[in-house]
């Protein structure tokens, strides 16, 4: 799972470079978000996802700030005309930088936990992470039009 997320950004970047002109600016579903929204989305998400890591890792079963994912796909920075390699960049040094601690955590580190307040449950690193590995991958989808 550690390797899924260090080979995101790659993947991301060969799969945006893949699709056809005007792409980027076309929903991956019916009233879906645009891959444009999406890009900006996994950079928006896996930061929000490394916090949650950093606070588990310094802190005893923090509680996370939860985020409202379809306003924050709605901002300018997001939207239309926005450009993606901010969050692609940003995405890179993320997922290097996450990586890095990723590969550091012990067993030990990988059962400590938040809380998340809307779904009222704590959650181990480690499940944190599979969830986060898929998150990548099922956009990753999104954004090649397989998914």
């Amino acid at each position: 799972m550690i390797t899924d997320i260090e080979t995101l950004p790659a993947q991301l970047r060969a799969a945006i470079e893949a699709l056809p002109p005007g792409a980027l600016d076309q929903p991956y579903r019916p009233g879906g978000w645009t891959r444009r929204q999406v890009v900006h989305h996994l950079a928006d998400s896996h930061m929000n996802a490394y916090m949650r890591f950093k606070l588990a890792l310094t802190e005893d079963n923090p509680v996370i700030k939860p985020y409202d994912q379809n306003a924050w796909a709605a901002t300018a920075d997001a939207g239309a005309g926005s450009d993606i390699e901010a969050s692609l960049k940003l995405l890179e040094g993320l997922h290097e930088r996450w990586v890095r601690l990723l590969r550091s955590m012990t067993e030990a580190d990988f059962q400590r936990t938040f809380t998340h307040p809307e779904h009222g449950r704590t959650f181990t690193l480690a499940y944190t992470l599979e969830q986060y590995a898929n998150h990548g991958k099922k956009h990753l989808g999104h954004i090649a039009g397989n998914g």
